[in-house]
């Protein structure tokens, strides 16, 4: 697990980058343009956190993983 200075370094590998059409209000540009980014980590994937870290962010996001 990589570390600098007391963090964790998550390769660029690990994530992904899209730009998706917001929901709620937008006006005259209301689905026509993307308006929100979305990051996504590959949390089972990555080889930057320890498997007791993974775990302890599985239980902590619950259904949002």
């Amino acid at each position: 697990m990589p570390i600098l200075a007391g963090k964790v370094v998550i390769p660029d590998a690990d994530l992904s980058v899209s730009f998706i059409r917001a929901g709620g209000p937008g006006g005259q540009n209301v689905n026509k343009v993307a308006s929100a980014v979305q990051l996504r980590f590959d949390l089972a994937g990555t080889a930057a956190l320890t498997d007791a870290v993974k775990y302890r962010l599985r239980a902590l996001a619950g259904r949002r993983l």
